[in-house]
Protein backbone atom coordinates (compact mmCIF):
# COMPACT_ATOMS: atom_id res chain seq x y z
CA UNK A 1 0.00 0.00 0.00
CA UNK A 2 2.01 3.15 -1.29
CA UNK A 3 0.99 5.67 1.24
CA UNK A 4 1.56 2.90 4.09
CA UNK A 5 4.88 1.06 2.61
CA UNK A 6 7.59 2.11 5.12
CA UNK A 7 5.77 1.15 8.14
CA UNK A 8 4.30 -1.80 6.94
CA UNK A 9 7.62 -2.81 5.32
CA UNK A 10 9.35 -2.13 8.25
CA UNK A 11 6.30 -4.17 10.41
CA UNK A 12 6.65 -1.28 12.80
CA UNK A 13 3.74 0.06 15.22
CA UNK A 14 2.52 3.04 13.81
CA UNK A 15 1.45 4.40 17.33
CA UNK A 16 2.96 3.95 21.09
CA UNK A 17 2.92 1.29 23.66
CA UNK A 18 1.76 3.73 26.29
CA UNK A 19 -1.22 4.94 23.99
CA UNK A 20 -2.82 1.44 24.23
CA UNK A 21 -4.76 2.65 27.68
CA UNK A 22 -6.23 5.29 25.76
CA UNK A 23 -7.67 3.41 23.18
CA UNK A 24 -11.87 3.17 23.88
CA UNK A 25 -11.25 -0.21 21.16
CA UNK A 26 -8.96 -2.89 20.64
CA UNK A 27 -8.81 -4.86 18.23
CA UNK A 28 -6.32 -7.92 18.97
CA UNK A 29 -6.28 -10.42 15.68
CA UNK A 30 -4.22 -12.78 14.71
CA UNK A 31 -2.21 -12.41 17.99
CA UNK A 32 -1.57 -14.32 21.49
CA UNK A 33 -0.92 -11.22 22.93
CA UNK A 34 -1.10 -12.50 26.99
CA UNK A 35 1.22 -15.07 26.12
CA UNK A 36 3.83 -13.73 23.75
CA UNK A 37 3.80 -10.11 24.45
CA UNK A 38 2.90 -9.92 27.85
CA UNK A 39 3.56 -6.35 28.84
CA UNK A 40 1.88 -4.92 25.80
CA UNK A 41 -0.72 -7.27 27.29
CA UNK A 42 -0.97 -6.16 30.77
CA UNK A 43 -1.52 -2.06 28.90
CA UNK A 44 -4.42 -3.83 26.96
CA UNK A 45 -5.80 -5.00 30.00
CA UNK A 46 -5.68 -1.82 31.95
CA UNK A 47 -7.42 0.09 29.29
CA UNK A 48 -10.20 -2.50 29.59
CA UNK A 49 -10.31 -2.21 33.36
CA UNK A 50 -10.67 1.95 32.33
CA UNK A 51 -13.26 1.30 29.86
CA UNK A 52 -12.30 0.00 26.61
CA UNK A 53 -14.04 -2.64 24.63
CA UNK A 54 -11.60 -5.33 23.06
CA UNK A 55 -12.44 -8.06 20.26
CA UNK A 56 -10.03 -10.80 19.97
CA UNK A 57 -10.06 -12.37 16.89
CA UNK A 58 -8.09 -15.89 17.20
CA UNK A 59 -8.88 -19.60 16.04
CA UNK A 60 -7.80 -20.44 19.81
CA UNK A 61 -9.12 -19.08 22.99
CA UNK A 62 -6.02 -17.01 23.79
CA UNK A 63 -5.37 -15.84 27.64
CA UNK A 64 -6.74 -13.00 26.32
CA UNK A 65 -10.37 -13.55 25.57
CA UNK A 66 -10.92 -13.53 29.50
CA UNK A 67 -10.84 -10.21 29.03
CA UNK A 68 -12.52 -9.46 25.71
CA UNK A 69 -16.26 -8.33 25.24
CA UNK A 70 -16.31 -9.88 22.14
CA UNK A 71 -14.24 -13.27 20.98
CA UNK A 72 -14.19 -14.17 17.43
CA UNK A 73 -13.24 -17.48 16.93
CA UNK A 74 -12.60 -18.03 13.36
CA UNK A 75 -11.14 -20.93 11.12
CA UNK A 76 -7.38 -20.93 10.67
CA UNK A 77 -6.63 -18.75 7.00
CA UNK A 78 -10.08 -17.06 7.08
CA UNK A 79 -8.55 -13.56 7.95
CA UNK A 80 -9.29 -11.89 4.92
CA UNK A 81 -12.92 -13.16 4.80
CA UNK A 82 -13.70 -12.14 8.39
CA UNK A 83 -11.95 -8.44 7.70
CA UNK A 84 -13.49 -7.62 4.30
CA UNK A 85 -17.12 -8.73 6.23
CA UNK A 86 -15.93 -6.39 8.60
CA UNK A 87 -15.81 -3.46 6.21
CA UNK A 88 -18.99 -4.44 4.72
CA UNK A 89 -21.21 -4.23 7.53
CA UNK A 90 -19.33 -0.78 8.32
CA UNK A 91 -20.13 0.87 4.45
CA UNK A 92 -23.68 -0.72 4.78
CA UNK A 93 -24.48 1.20 8.51
CA UNK A 94 -22.50 4.17 7.63
CA UNK A 95 -19.79 4.13 10.05
CA UNK A 96 -17.19 5.36 7.76
CA UNK A 97 -15.32 8.33 8.24
CA UNK A 98 -16.49 10.31 5.02
CA UNK A 99 -13.82 13.20 5.89
CA UNK A 100 -11.13 11.33 6.25
CA UNK A 101 -11.68 8.96 2.87
CA UNK A 102 -12.58 12.39 1.19
CA UNK A 103 -9.51 14.24 2.27
CA UNK A 104 -6.46 11.28 3.09
CA UNK A 105 -7.25 8.16 0.98
CA UNK A 106 -7.84 7.22 -2.73
CA UNK A 107 -9.16 4.71 -4.21
CA UNK A 108 -12.49 3.89 -2.19
CA UNK A 109 -14.94 3.99 -4.62
CA UNK A 110 -15.87 1.18 -7.26
CA UNK A 111 -13.76 -1.60 -7.47
CA UNK A 112 -12.96 -1.16 -3.68
CA UNK A 113 -16.69 -1.22 -2.77
CA UNK A 114 -18.06 -3.35 -5.46
CA UNK A 115 -15.08 -6.24 -3.77
CA UNK A 116 -16.67 -5.26 -0.03
CA UNK A 117 -20.20 -5.56 -1.57
CA UNK A 118 -19.91 -9.30 -1.63
CA UNK A 119 -18.49 -10.03 1.76
CA UNK A 120 -22.01 -10.08 3.28
CA UNK A 121 -21.90 -11.54 6.84
CA UNK A 122 -23.81 -14.21 5.57
CA UNK A 123 -20.67 -15.48 3.63
CA UNK A 124 -18.52 -14.62 6.01
CA UNK A 125 -20.19 -16.67 8.61
CA UNK A 126 -19.54 -20.05 5.86
CA UNK A 127 -15.92 -19.09 5.12
CA UNK A 128 -14.71 -18.68 9.11
CA UNK A 129 -17.45 -20.35 11.06
CA UNK A 130 -17.97 -17.34 13.28
CA UNK A 131 -21.77 -16.36 13.79
CA UNK A 132 -22.85 -13.29 11.16
CA UNK A 133 -23.94 -11.63 14.33
CA UNK A 134 -20.35 -11.19 16.56
CA UNK A 135 -19.18 -10.06 13.14
CA UNK A 136 -21.75 -7.44 12.64
CA UNK A 137 -21.28 -6.60 16.29
CA UNK A 138 -17.50 -7.05 15.66
CA UNK A 139 -17.67 -3.93 13.02
CA UNK A 140 -20.50 -2.07 15.20
CA UNK A 141 -17.97 -1.58 17.96
CA UNK A 142 -14.72 -0.93 15.75
CA UNK A 143 -17.11 1.58 13.62
CA UNK A 144 -18.46 3.02 16.19
CA UNK A 145 -15.39 3.81 18.19
CA UNK A 146 -13.26 7.26 18.67
CA UNK A 147 -9.37 5.85 19.17
CA UNK A 148 -9.79 2.47 17.73
CA UNK A 149 -6.52 0.51 17.61
CA UNK A 150 -5.27 -3.29 15.78
CA UNK A 151 -3.02 -4.99 16.55
CA UNK A 152 -1.61 -7.96 15.06
CA UNK A 153 1.77 -10.75 15.01
CA UNK A 154 2.27 -13.62 12.97
CA UNK A 155 -0.74 -15.09 13.09
CA UNK A 156 -1.74 -12.70 10.39
CA UNK A 157 1.23 -12.88 8.74
CA UNK A 158 2.29 -16.35 8.56
CA UNK A 159 0.12 -17.48 5.78
CA UNK A 160 0.23 -17.65 1.84
CA UNK A 161 -2.04 -14.99 2.10
CA UNK A 162 -0.23 -12.65 4.61
CA UNK A 163 0.53 -9.61 2.38
CA UNK A 164 -3.51 -10.00 1.73
CA UNK A 165 -4.25 -10.01 5.35
CA UNK A 166 -2.01 -6.86 6.52
CA UNK A 167 -3.38 -4.75 3.54
CA UNK A 168 -7.03 -6.02 4.96
CA UNK A 169 -6.27 -4.41 8.08
CA UNK A 170 -4.89 -1.24 6.68
CA UNK A 171 -8.23 -1.09 4.71
CA UNK A 172 -10.51 -1.44 8.13
CA UNK A 173 -8.02 1.48 9.60
CA UNK A 174 -8.15 4.18 6.75
CA UNK A 175 -11.99 3.41 6.28
CA UNK A 176 -12.70 4.52 9.79
CA UNK A 177 -10.24 7.32 10.41
CA UNK A 178 -8.25 5.27 12.29
CA UNK A 179 -4.51 6.38 11.22
CA UNK A 180 -2.73 9.98 12.04
CA UNK A 181 -3.92 10.15 15.26
CA UNK A 182 -3.44 9.27 18.84
CA UNK A 183 -4.51 5.62 20.45
CA UNK A 184 -5.42 4.27 17.15
CA UNK A 185 -3.59 2.74 14.42
CA UNK A 186 -2.01 -0.31 12.81
CA UNK A 187 0.10 -1.92 15.60
CA UNK A 188 2.27 -5.00 14.32
CA UNK A 189 3.61 -6.74 17.81
CA UNK A 190 7.49 -7.67 16.92
CA UNK A 191 8.29 -11.39 18.15
CA UNK A 192 11.83 -11.08 18.99
CA UNK A 193 14.25 -8.55 20.26
CA UNK A 194 15.63 -6.07 18.14
CA UNK A 195 13.84 -7.60 14.92
CA UNK A 196 12.55 -4.28 14.93
CA UNK A 197 15.73 -2.28 14.51
CA UNK A 198 17.23 -5.25 12.61
CA UNK A 199 15.31 -4.34 9.60
CA UNK A 200 15.40 -1.03 10.27
CA UNK A 201 19.43 -1.65 9.50
CA UNK A 202 18.83 -3.67 5.72
CA UNK A 203 18.57 -7.03 7.14
CA UNK A 204 15.87 -7.54 3.91
CA UNK A 205 16.93 -8.58 0.86
CA UNK A 206 15.58 -5.91 -1.13
CA UNK A 207 16.40 -2.82 0.94
CA UNK A 208 19.74 -0.50 2.66
CA UNK A 209 18.87 0.84 5.83
CA UNK A 210 15.70 3.17 6.36
CA UNK A 211 13.61 0.39 4.03
CA UNK A 212 15.46 2.54 0.59
CA UNK A 213 15.35 -0.04 -1.78
CA UNK A 214 18.70 -1.36 -3.27
CA UNK A 215 17.01 -1.08 -7.88
CA UNK A 216 16.66 2.58 -6.88
CA UNK A 217 19.86 4.68 -8.80
CA UNK A 218 19.58 7.39 -6.60
CA UNK A 219 19.84 5.12 -3.72
CA UNK A 220 22.45 2.98 -4.99
CA UNK A 221 24.48 5.92 -5.77
CA UNK A 222 24.06 7.35 -2.39
CA UNK A 223 25.40 4.31 -0.49
CA UNK A 224 28.28 3.61 -2.96
CA UNK A 225 29.30 7.16 -1.76
CA UNK A 226 28.83 7.09 1.81
CA UNK A 227 30.93 3.51 1.48
CA UNK A 228 32.97 3.91 -0.99
CA UNK A 229 32.65 0.90 -2.59
CA UNK A 230 30.53 -0.56 -5.49
CA UNK A 231 27.21 -1.88 -4.53
CA UNK A 232 24.01 -4.43 -6.05
CA UNK A 233 21.59 -2.35 -7.64
CA UNK A 234 19.73 -6.54 -7.37
CA UNK A 235 17.44 -7.41 -4.46
CA UNK A 236 18.33 -11.00 -2.50
CA UNK A 237 16.96 -13.63 -1.77
CA UNK A 238 14.37 -14.17 1.37
CA UNK A 239 15.13 -16.40 3.78
CA UNK A 240 12.68 -19.42 2.15
CA UNK A 241 13.94 -18.64 -1.05
CA UNK A 242 17.78 -18.95 -0.17
CA UNK A 243 17.02 -22.92 0.98
CA UNK A 244 14.93 -23.44 -2.16
CA UNK A 245 18.05 -22.34 -4.03
CA UNK A 246 20.37 -24.27 -2.07
CA UNK A 247 18.90 -27.48 -2.29
CA UNK A 248 18.87 -27.00 -6.18
CA UNK A 249 22.86 -26.70 -5.79
CA UNK A 250 22.78 -22.47 -6.83
CA UNK A 251 23.23 -21.12 -3.25
CA UNK A 252 26.83 -22.87 -2.06
CA UNK A 253 27.28 -20.49 1.05
CA UNK A 254 25.51 -19.48 4.08
CA UNK A 255 25.81 -17.19 7.12
CA UNK A 256 23.34 -17.71 9.51
CA UNK A 257 23.15 -15.07 12.91
CA UNK A 258 21.45 -15.37 15.89
CA UNK A 259 18.50 -17.36 13.86
CA UNK A 260 17.79 -21.17 14.23
CA UNK A 261 16.10 -22.65 11.18
CA UNK A 262 16.40 -26.04 11.60
CA UNK A 263 13.11 -25.45 14.38
CA UNK A 264 11.84 -21.86 13.27
CA UNK A 265 11.47 -22.78 9.45
CA UNK A 266 8.85 -24.96 7.85
CA UNK A 267 9.35 -28.32 6.97
CA UNK A 268 12.38 -29.44 9.14
CA UNK A 269 13.53 -32.20 6.73
CA UNK A 270 13.60 -29.81 3.58
CA UNK A 271 15.67 -27.30 5.69
CA UNK A 272 18.17 -30.13 7.09
CA UNK A 273 18.20 -30.87 3.31
CA UNK A 274 18.65 -27.71 1.94
CA UNK A 275 21.26 -27.08 4.68
CA UNK A 276 23.54 -30.07 4.15
CA UNK A 277 23.53 -29.25 0.19
CA UNK A 278 25.72 -26.02 0.72
CA UNK A 279 29.37 -26.14 -0.07
CA UNK A 280 29.61 -24.18 3.53
CA UNK A 281 27.54 -22.65 6.39
CA UNK A 282 28.70 -20.34 9.07
CA UNK A 283 26.64 -20.15 12.20
CA UNK A 284 26.76 -17.16 14.54
CA UNK A 285 25.63 -17.56 17.94
CA UNK A 286 25.37 -17.68 21.78
CA UNK A 287 24.75 -21.38 21.96
CA UNK A 288 25.04 -24.40 19.89
CA UNK A 289 21.59 -24.56 18.33
CA UNK A 290 20.14 -27.48 16.16
CA UNK A 291 21.10 -25.61 13.25
CA UNK A 292 25.26 -24.51 14.74
CA UNK A 293 25.22 -28.45 14.83
CA UNK A 294 24.77 -28.79 11.05
CA UNK A 295 27.99 -26.08 10.53
CA UNK A 296 31.23 -25.80 9.24
CA UNK A 297 32.27 -23.23 11.39
CA UNK A 298 30.47 -21.98 14.33
CA UNK A 299 31.20 -18.64 15.35
CA UNK A 300 30.74 -17.92 19.05
CA UNK A 301 29.01 -14.73 20.14
CA UNK A 302 27.92 -12.54 22.63
CA UNK A 303 25.00 -12.09 24.41
CA UNK A 304 22.55 -8.73 25.13
CA UNK A 305 24.00 -8.35 28.19
CA UNK A 306 27.65 -8.90 26.81
CA UNK A 307 27.27 -5.83 23.91
CA UNK A 308 27.12 -2.31 23.12
CA UNK A 309 24.74 -0.32 20.80
CA UNK A 310 21.24 -0.03 20.42
CA UNK A 311 18.13 -1.97 20.22
CA UNK A 312 14.93 -0.77 18.77
CA UNK A 313 11.78 -2.25 19.81
CA UNK A 314 8.29 -2.95 18.32
CA UNK A 315 7.17 0.91 18.59
CA UNK A 316 10.22 2.28 16.91
CA UNK A 317 11.99 2.99 19.80
CA UNK A 318 15.51 3.09 20.07
CA UNK A 319 17.21 2.41 22.87
CA UNK A 320 20.89 1.69 24.47
CA UNK A 321 22.07 -1.16 25.23
CA UNK A 322 25.35 -1.22 27.50
CA UNK A 323 27.62 -4.11 28.37
CA UNK A 324 26.90 -5.16 31.28
CA UNK A 325 29.89 -8.22 31.57
CA UNK A 326 32.10 -9.74 29.64
CA UNK A 327 31.37 -12.59 26.72
CA UNK A 328 32.63 -15.84 28.11
CA UNK A 329 35.77 -17.69 26.80
CA UNK A 330 36.31 -17.26 22.81
CA UNK A 331 32.91 -15.14 22.33
CA UNK A 332 32.95 -11.73 20.59
CA UNK A 333 30.34 -9.50 20.29
CA UNK A 334 28.44 -9.68 17.11
CA UNK A 335 30.10 -6.34 15.69
CA UNK A 336 33.57 -7.33 16.45
CA UNK A 337 33.17 -10.34 14.09
CA UNK A 338 31.66 -8.60 11.01
CA UNK A 339 33.95 -6.25 11.20
CA UNK A 340 36.98 -8.94 11.52
CA UNK A 341 35.53 -10.59 8.67
CA UNK A 342 35.04 -7.48 6.74
CA UNK A 343 38.62 -6.78 6.53
CA UNK A 344 39.58 -10.75 5.91
CA UNK A 345 37.27 -10.34 2.85
CA UNK A 346 38.99 -7.15 1.39
CA UNK A 347 36.55 -4.31 2.79
CA UNK A 348 37.81 -2.49 5.58
CA UNK A 349 35.75 -0.97 8.67
CA UNK A 350 37.19 1.02 10.61
CA UNK A 351 35.25 2.21 13.45
CA UNK A 352 36.32 3.04 17.10
CA UNK A 353 32.85 2.47 18.40
CA UNK A 354 29.80 1.73 18.60
CA UNK A 355 28.78 5.22 18.87
CA UNK A 356 30.40 6.07 15.13
CA UNK A 357 28.67 3.23 13.38
CA UNK A 358 25.37 5.27 14.84
CA UNK A 359 26.30 8.40 13.36
CA UNK A 360 26.78 6.81 10.16
CA UNK A 361 23.43 5.59 10.22
CA UNK A 362 22.01 9.04 10.92
CA UNK A 363 24.03 10.14 7.88
CA UNK A 364 22.17 7.16 5.82
CA UNK A 365 18.97 7.41 7.06
CA UNK A 366 17.42 10.84 7.58
CA UNK A 367 14.07 9.42 9.76
CA UNK A 368 17.00 8.66 12.64
CA UNK A 369 19.31 11.64 11.80
CA UNK A 370 18.64 13.55 15.28
CA UNK A 371 19.28 10.62 17.52
CA UNK A 372 22.52 10.32 19.14
CA UNK A 373 24.04 8.50 21.77
CA UNK A 374 24.07 11.84 24.60
CA UNK A 375 20.62 12.08 23.73
CA UNK A 376 20.09 8.11 24.22
CA UNK A 377 21.76 8.38 27.59
CA UNK A 378 18.16 10.63 28.36
CA UNK A 379 15.79 7.92 27.47
CA UNK A 380 14.87 5.93 24.35
CA UNK A 381 13.60 8.12 21.50
CA UNK A 382 11.13 7.30 18.54
CA UNK A 383 11.76 7.42 15.19
CA UNK A 384 11.22 9.63 12.78
CA UNK A 385 13.17 11.94 14.79
CA UNK A 386 14.95 14.20 11.93
CA UNK A 387 17.21 16.41 13.72
CA UNK A 388 18.54 16.74 17.26
CA UNK A 389 16.05 19.42 18.25
CA UNK A 390 13.11 16.94 17.46
CA UNK A 391 11.78 14.89 20.28
CA UNK A 392 11.07 11.55 18.38
CA UNK A 393 7.67 10.75 17.28
CA UNK A 394 4.86 8.53 19.09
CA UNK A 395 2.61 8.56 16.22
CA UNK A 396 2.95 7.82 11.94
CA UNK A 397 0.95 10.17 9.88
CA UNK A 398 -0.31 12.76 11.71
CA UNK A 399 -1.31 15.80 8.89
CA UNK A 400 -1.28 13.12 6.29
CA UNK A 401 1.11 10.53 4.28
CA UNK A 402 4.74 10.33 2.94
CA UNK A 403 2.87 9.81 -0.63
CA UNK A 404 0.18 12.49 -0.21
CA UNK A 405 -2.97 9.76 0.31
CA UNK A 406 -3.36 6.11 2.00
CA UNK A 407 -5.13 4.04 -1.27
CA UNK A 408 -6.98 1.31 -0.65
CA UNK A 409 -6.06 -2.10 -1.90
CA UNK A 410 -8.86 -4.28 -3.51
CA UNK A 411 -8.26 -8.03 -1.58
CA UNK A 412 -10.35 -11.04 -2.12
CA UNK A 413 -9.89 -14.13 0.08
CA UNK A 414 -8.09 -16.90 -0.89
CA UNK A 415 -8.37 -20.42 0.56
CA UNK A 416 -5.09 -21.80 2.51
CA UNK A 417 -2.98 -23.60 0.11
CA UNK A 418 -3.39 -27.02 1.91
CA UNK A 419 -6.72 -27.88 2.67
CA UNK A 420 -8.02 -30.86 4.77
CA UNK A 421 -8.53 -33.79 3.13
CA UNK A 422 -10.36 -37.62 3.70
CA UNK A 423 -6.98 -38.78 5.00
CA UNK A 424 -5.76 -35.24 6.61
CA UNK A 425 -8.43 -34.45 7.94
CA UNK A 426 -7.22 -31.61 10.49
CA UNK A 427 -6.11 -28.50 10.46
CA UNK A 428 -2.47 -27.76 12.50
CA UNK A 429 -1.78 -24.02 13.68
CA UNK A 430 1.27 -23.56 15.60
CA UNK A 431 2.52 -20.96 17.89
CA UNK A 432 4.57 -20.10 21.26
CA UNK A 433 3.72 -20.33 24.96
CA UNK A 434 3.94 -18.16 27.72
CA UNK A 435 7.32 -20.24 29.17
CA UNK A 436 9.26 -21.20 26.62
CA UNK A 437 10.67 -18.37 24.03
CA UNK A 438 10.88 -19.08 20.17
CA UNK A 439 13.03 -22.62 19.49
CA UNK A 440 14.04 -22.78 23.16
CA UNK A 441 17.36 -21.64 22.46
CA UNK A 442 17.48 -19.79 26.20
CA UNK A 443 14.26 -20.80 27.79
CA UNK A 444 15.09 -24.52 27.45
CA UNK A 445 18.45 -24.13 29.53
CA UNK A 446 16.45 -22.88 32.24
CA UNK A 447 15.78 -25.75 35.01
CA UNK A 448 12.71 -23.71 36.67
CA UNK A 449 11.37 -23.00 33.69
CA UNK A 450 11.19 -26.53 32.17
CA UNK A 451 9.50 -27.76 35.41
CA UNK A 452 6.55 -25.53 34.54
CA UNK A 453 7.03 -26.05 30.76
CA UNK A 454 8.77 -29.58 30.20
CA UNK A 455 7.95 -30.79 26.70
CA UNK A 456 5.85 -30.48 23.95
CA UNK A 457 2.16 -31.38 23.46
CA UNK A 458 -0.85 -31.13 20.86
CA UNK A 459 -4.01 -29.21 21.99
CA UNK A 460 -6.84 -31.17 20.70
CA UNK A 461 -11.24 -30.48 21.51
CA UNK A 462 -13.13 -32.63 23.34
CA UNK A 463 -14.96 -33.58 20.73
CA UNK A 464 -12.64 -34.46 18.91
CA UNK A 465 -10.43 -37.01 21.62
CA UNK A 466 -13.86 -38.84 21.82
CA UNK A 467 -14.13 -39.22 18.53
CA UNK A 468 -10.40 -40.51 18.04
CA UNK A 469 -10.43 -42.81 21.44
CA UNK A 470 -8.33 -40.06 22.93
CA UNK A 471 -7.50 -39.14 26.41
CA UNK A 472 -5.90 -36.49 28.18
CA UNK A 473 -2.04 -37.04 28.55
CA UNK A 474 -2.09 -39.35 25.93
CA UNK A 475 0.47 -40.29 23.08
CA UNK A 476 -0.79 -39.72 19.84
CA UNK A 477 0.85 -39.42 16.50
CA UNK A 478 0.53 -36.22 14.40
CA UNK A 479 0.99 -36.49 10.76
CA UNK A 480 1.14 -34.48 7.59
CA UNK A 481 2.14 -35.04 4.04
CA UNK A 482 6.02 -34.15 5.16
CA UNK A 483 6.05 -35.90 8.43
CA UNK A 484 5.32 -36.92 11.86
CA UNK A 485 5.62 -36.35 15.22
CA UNK A 486 4.96 -38.14 18.60
CA UNK A 487 3.15 -35.69 21.00
CA UNK A 488 1.14 -36.09 24.49
CA UNK A 489 -2.35 -34.60 23.53
CA UNK A 490 -4.10 -31.68 25.66
CA UNK A 491 -7.45 -32.42 25.49
CA UNK A 492 -9.09 -28.46 25.81
CA UNK A 493 -11.63 -26.27 24.57
CA UNK A 494 -9.28 -23.85 23.34
CA UNK A 495 -8.99 -24.93 20.19
CA UNK A 496 -12.68 -25.45 18.03
CA UNK A 497 -13.33 -29.21 16.17
CA UNK A 498 -11.21 -29.83 13.04
CA UNK A 499 -8.15 -28.25 14.61
CA UNK A 500 -5.55 -28.58 16.74
CA UNK A 501 -2.53 -26.74 18.12
CA UNK A 502 1.32 -27.32 18.72
CA UNK A 503 3.87 -24.80 19.82
CA UNK A 504 6.92 -25.01 17.90
CA UNK A 505 9.27 -24.85 21.11
CA UNK A 506 10.56 -28.42 21.33
CA UNK A 507 13.14 -29.98 19.70
CA UNK A 508 11.91 -33.88 20.16
CA UNK A 509 8.26 -32.96 18.79
CA UNK A 510 9.15 -30.01 16.84
CA UNK A 511 6.29 -28.66 15.23
CA UNK A 512 7.94 -27.52 11.58
CA UNK A 513 8.24 -31.19 10.80
CA UNK A 514 4.66 -30.87 9.80
CA UNK A 515 4.63 -27.64 8.41
CA UNK A 516 4.62 -26.58 4.80
CA UNK A 517 7.47 -24.86 2.74
CA UNK A 518 6.55 -24.47 -0.62
CA UNK A 519 3.37 -23.05 0.86
CA UNK A 520 5.06 -19.32 0.41
CA UNK A 521 3.29 -15.73 0.20
CA UNK A 522 3.79 -14.25 -3.37
CA UNK A 523 4.91 -10.89 -2.74
CA UNK A 524 7.13 -11.05 0.43
CA UNK A 525 7.74 -15.32 0.64
CA UNK A 526 6.21 -15.51 3.82
CA UNK A 527 5.61 -19.43 4.80
CA UNK A 528 2.41 -20.57 5.88
CA UNK A 529 3.44 -21.80 9.37
CA UNK A 530 0.26 -21.44 10.64
CA UNK A 531 -2.25 -23.29 8.90
CA UNK A 532 -1.24 -27.43 7.18
CA UNK A 533 -3.37 -30.22 6.91
CA UNK A 534 -2.89 -33.33 9.21
CA UNK A 535 -4.42 -36.52 10.71
CA UNK A 536 -4.35 -37.54 14.83
CA UNK A 537 -3.95 -40.83 15.20
CA UNK A 538 -4.12 -42.78 19.12
CA UNK A 539 -1.03 -44.73 19.59
CA UNK A 540 -1.45 -47.85 21.07
CA UNK A 541 1.11 -48.92 23.93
Amino acid sequence: MAGLATVFGSGAMTNSIREIEDNDLLFVIGSNTKENHPIVALRMIKAVRRGAKLIVADPRKVPLVRFAHLWLQHRPGTDVALLNSMMHVIVKEDLIDRDFIINMTEGFEKEFLENIEEYTPERAEKITGVPKEKIIEAARLYGSAERAGIYYTMGITQHSHGSDNVFSIANLALMTGNLGKESSGVNPLRGQNNVQGSTDMGCSPDSYPGYQKVHLPAVKDKFERLWGTRLSDRPGLTASEMLFEAEAGKLKALYIMGENPVLSDPDVGHTVKALKELDFLVVQDIFMTETAELADVVLPAASFAEKDGTFTNTERRVQRVRKALNPPGQAKEDSWIIIQLSKRMGYDMNYASMSEVFREIGQAWPAVAGITYSRLEQGGIQWPCPTVDHPGTPYLFKGGFPRGKGRFTVVKYRDPMEMTSEEYPFVLTTGRQLFQYHTGTMTRRVPPINEVSPGPYVEINPDDALTLGVEDGQKVRVSSRRGTIEVNARVTDRVDRGVVFVPFHFREAAANVLTDSRALDPLCKIPELKVCAVKVEKMVS
